[in-house]
């Protein structure tokens, strides 16, 4: 029997009157796993910041051997991986080798990055959930994004990224640290340090975009190990027969690393603690509670709620980290007196967080529609709207970039409105170059002129759009059209005009009052009129009081002499030239040059011959 009514027809379970709709959890009991679930990323943010102080005296694989060798450790114990479920074939052994090796890789960009970018980057960028990078994707690369919402997301982690690279102040760390071409521990951290310094930019900034390809490698890894993990019988059976074929693949690294390098630990005891903590706080717990939680919550709910406790840790944890093994480690093959070499917290990485915080939380959410439906009116073709609660604002409102892209369609259709557009564009370019070199100069004029331009593009705008709006079609509440919308616009433009002309006339009775000092070294070689270019100039002090100088000048060949070497020479004695020789030279003076030039030649040619000849003492000369 075909449903009467759609899924937006009926109420949710508190919205009506015994409306059928989805059956939820109630939060009551989802709070326990949510508050497990928080717990859990703030341990796995204490295990982070453990792991980077572990990574300056271990080596990168023999500190993975170790991670995975206490995590197979574990999960045998727990899963019983050769016991249980049924047994593996040889294809599947295969396949899980393959999932091994790419697991090994994984882990070695993401701790790699983590000695680059320190363990507060390393949290903002790589502890995503896979929901949230697909969506990203999916609003990059895809058509269906998910509406504005999703768009927003996407810009909001890009921008994020953006703060990332462009906008961290990581000083401290790049003056300190070493320099990458210097002494390697291996040849493997020479490879990849020499692959960051091929892109030309920083470590840190480099680690940066280590851990957005780590980020999407990992997602890219478990989407493709789900129908792996159901032929094995499990995720966490996959895991276990995984963690064990990688300890198998590094153990020979590790042995040779042992033997040919030098250990940088005086006791492996001492770091008995430390591994142990990062064992089970990021590899077991964040494992076990994920998988727990993403059965008993949605798996949005699961990346929303964990998103944001361990961003905030890892803020947290990047102002305020101190652990009484930090110094010991930091001690070790270092002077006592030498400053340790940490990441900053700076303002690029605090804004970054809020970025990814806002992505996260809008890139996780279920894009559904809402459940319960309001008349509100009818369109203007008599058909009935409905307000829907929830995300149908999301779903038919219009995107603001696709709304632009639209509008700028529309425009370059018509002959007369692309042209007035190529206009708006050109003008729109002086006018920031003259707001640019007024607000350097401090000159009033320049700007108030830079403000006339801008109201004047930004009455441009205004037309634009509003003839784009007067050729919208009439609705019921606007029956006569929107070709009055033209009229509103001009009046709009007027005011802007009047508000603009109020501020510059402030302005200027400020000034005559309070002059200001206008600074006129940018305008130099605007003042002088006729001036070209100069060439060869040369200065040099005599004494402390006394400075000379020689110049050349080009002008133009209708200018006066007296005059341009009477105002270049005022310019120069401001800047505190004393003494000064200036060659005034105009087009006459080269064509004068150049008929000399064959005389010239000659000269230096009998010169040369002349320096080439030689002579005794008493100057006798040598055929």
């Amino acid at each position: 029997m075909e449903e009467k009514y759609g899924g937006d027809v009926l109420a949710g379970p508190g919205g009506g009157s015994g409306g059928l709709g989805p059956v939820d959890v109630p939060s009551a009991r989802l709070t326990k796993y949510i508050v497990l679930l928080c717990v859990t990323k703030f341990l796995k943010a204490v295990g982070l910041f453990e792991s980077y102080d572990l990574l300056k005296v271990v080596h990168i694989v023999q500190f993975i051997f170790i991670l995975k060798l206490g995590t197979a450790f574990f999960m045998v114990l727990f899963q019983k991986p050769f016991s249980s479920g049924k047994s593996i074939t040889k294809r599947q052994w295969i396949k899980i080798f393959k999932h091994a090796v790419a697991g090994c890789i994984i882990s070695l960009l993401w701790f790699f990055g983590l000695t680059l970018c320190g363990p507060l980057r390393t949290l903002l960028l790589f502890e995503h959930s896979d929901i949230v990078v697909i969506s990203l994707l999916s609003v990059l690369f895809t058509s269906s994004g998910g509406g504005p919402a999703k768009t927003r997301g996407a810009a909001f982690f890009i921008i994020a990224v953006i703060c990332l690279l462009l906008f961290d102040n990581d000083d401290l760390m790049a003056k300190m640290a070493e320099h990458p071409e210097g002494h390697h521990d291996s040849a493997l951290t020479h490879m990849l340090y020499t692959a960051i310094a091929f892109l030309g930019v920083a470590d840190h900034k480099g680690g940066v975009l280590l851990l957005v390809l780590a980020l999407c490698c990992k997602v890219g890894f478990h989407t493709a190990s789900r129908k792996l993990s159901i032929d094995v019988g499990g995720t966490k059976r996959l895991q276990a027969l995984s963690q064990i074929v990688s300890v198998l693949l590094l153990c020979p690294w590790v042995i040779v690393l042992s033997v040919t390098a030098e250990s940088k630990v005086e006791s492996w005891f001492s770091l008995i603690m430390p591994f142990t903590t990062v064992i089970f706080f990021v590899m077991i717990l964040d494992f076990y509670v994920d998988s727990i939680c993403s059965v008993k919550m949605e798996v949005s709910k699961c990346a929303r709620y964990g998103s944001f406790p361990i961003f905030i840790s890892a803020l947290l944890f990047g102002n305020f980290w101190t652990h009484p093994i930090t110094d010991q480690l930091r001690a070790i093959n270092k002077a006592a007196h030498q400053e340790s070499t940490e990441h900053v917290l700076s303002g690029g990485v605090v804004v970054s967080a809020i970025f990814f915080i806002l992505s996260a939380n809008i890139l996780s959410s279920p894009s559904k529609r809402g459940q319960k439906g309001t008349l509100i009116g009818y369109s203007p073709e008599g058909t009935p709207l409905y307000n829907f609660m929830g995300d149908a604002f999301q779903h038919s409102s219009q995107s603001i970039p696709r709304f632009i892209k639209e509008s700028l369609k529309q425009i370059l259709e018509e002959n007369d409105s692309r042209q007035i557009f190529y206009f708006l564009c050109l003008n729109l370019l002086f006018t920031f170059v003259e707001l640019f070199y007024g607000v350097l100069t401090n000159s009033l004029g320049l700007i108030s002129d830079g403000f006339h331009m801008l109201f004047d593009c930004s009455a441009l705008v205004m037309g634009l759009f509003a003839a784009l709006m007067s050729r919208w079609k009439a609705t019921r509440i606007f029956s006569y059209g929107y070709g009055r919308i033209e009229i509103l616009s001009g009046f709009i433009n007027g005011l802007f005009l009047v508000v603009i002309a109020f501020f510059v006339f402030m302005e200027s009775v400020a000034r005559l009052i309070d002059p200001p000092e206008l600074d006129t070294h940018m305008l130099t070689l605007q003042k002088i009129e006729g001036l070209i270019s100069y060439r060869d100039p040369h200065f040099w002090r005599h004494s402390a009081s006394i400075v000379a100088g020689t110049i050349h000048i080009q002008v133009t060949s209708d200018v006066l002499e007296q005059r341009i070497v009477q105002q270049v020479t005022g310019i120069l004695k401001d800047a505190g030239v004393n003494n000064l020789t200036i060659q005034v030279e105009k087009e006459a003076y080269f064509q004068h040059m150049s008929g000399l030039s064959t005389g010239f030649h000659d000269v230096l040619a009998m010169t040369k011959q002349m320096e080439s000849m030689k002579y005794y003492k008493d100057g006798t000369y040598i055929m």
